[in-house]
This record gives structure tokens, C-alpha cells and sequence, in this order.
């Protein structure tokens, strides 16, 4: 079983949301109602030699939350996109995943970025599920893709969750900048929503 990680990097996960462009909604289901689970913390887990590797037991909470026809005698299930980030694998509920297909059909049918982003998201995705011992099955394709060998990093994102190699979890941290202008921009977004 893993444990949260708590090594140099820790905590620095969510910095990523400033950098990079999220496509994930935000907090909204496909209803309207607001999802109370997010995906949250690190975690170090184990790889078999198949691929076999344990889900963090609060992110199959979120998991089972973001899907609409999950029911407890059914496992959870996931979209892993391993195009959009060459150094991780993203994963996101069934909500999650259905809502950037929505923002990618709302796009003009021919337009070269409706076709650049369903080739990033739609054709560079697998959708799977997580075994009944909690466990997600990695194909030799996807570890070979990120460097993951006998242990996986799960990172929350908030509304989606990483997957990294350790060593490249660490880079990525390391290379992130967290000076002031990150909470300066978290306080200007703050900022617009109040009243």
C-alpha cells in the first residue's frame, strides 16, 4: 500500500494549474451540482511486473463521485490521456472526460484545432478500470511511455490526477516556479470571482 509522499516535492503539485492550460470543469457536473471530492496529495506506489498498481484509496472516492452510473457493485472507472503532458499520464473521471469531449464537439467540425484536440485528448486516451483489489493495470505501452518502472507517483490536480515516474515527478517539481507570482495570480482569479 502507498503512502502520501512527503520528499522535496511535496506540495508542489498543484503549482502545475498555473502553468499549464486545465480543460477540466470546474467543479461542475454535468447537472450543474458541484463535485465536493477532489483529487489531493501524492502518493508512491508500487508496480508489478504486469503493470498492477494500487489507486489511492481517496482517489477511487473521486473516481466512483465523477462517475453517473457508478454503483457499489460495479469498479471504478477512468480516462488516462497520455497525450496531452510527455512526461505523465492524466486521469480523469468519467465526468471529467465527458465534459472536454463536450468542449471539443462545441468547436467548429473542420476546424484544424477541433482536430488537434480530439487527436490530443479523444485518440491519445484509454478508458479503464480499477480491479476489485484497487488496482489499476498499466500496459507496457503506457510505462514505456512516462518511464515508469517499478514505481508510479499519483499527484492530485484538484478536478484530474498525474502519473508520473518518480524521478520525473521530482524534475517537474523542481522545475516549477513557486515564488509569489503563483499566489499573486491565485489572488487575482479570487479577486474576480467575489462580489
Amino acid at each position: 500500500m502507498g503512502e502520501p509522499f512527503g520528499g522535496q516535492a511535496a506540495g508542489r503539485g498543484l503549482s502545475s494549474v498555473f502553468r499549464r492550460f486545465r480543460f477540466s470543469p470546474a467543479g461542475a457536473g454535468e447537472d450543474g451540482a458541484v463535485v465536493s471530492k477532489r483529487f489531493r496529495g501524492e502518493w508512491r506506489h508500487k508496480v508489478d511486473g504486469k503493470g498492477r498498481v494500487s489507486v489511492p484509496a481517496p482517489f477511487r472516492k473521486v473516481l466512483e463521485t465523477g462517475d453517473p452510473d457508478w454503483r457499489e457493485d460495479m469498479p471504478q472507472k477512468l480516462i488516462l490521456i497520455y497525450g496531452r503532458h510527455p512526461g505523465c499520464l492524466e486521469g480523469h473521471t468519467v465526468e471529467g472526460a465527458a465534459y472536454l469531449d463536450s468542449l471539443i464537439e462545441g468547436m467548429p467540425r473542420f476546424s484544424p484545432e477541433r482536430k488537434a484536440l480530439s487527436r490530443m485528448i479523444s485518440t491519445q486516451s484509454v478508458e479503464l478500470e480499477v480491479d476489485p483489489g484497487g488496482r489499476l493495470v498499466l500496459s507496457k505501452a503506457l510505462r514505456d511511455r512516462v518511464g515508469i518502472t517499478d514505481e508510479a507517483m499519483f499527484v492530485g490536480m484538484t478536478d484530474t490526477f498525474e502519473i508520473w515516474s518518480p524521478p520525473a515527478y521530482e524534475a517537474d517539481a523542481e522545475a516549477l516556479d513557486l515564488s509569489g507570482d503563483a499566489y499573486v495570480l491565485l489572488q487575482e482569479v479570487e479577486a474576480k470571482r467575489s462580489p
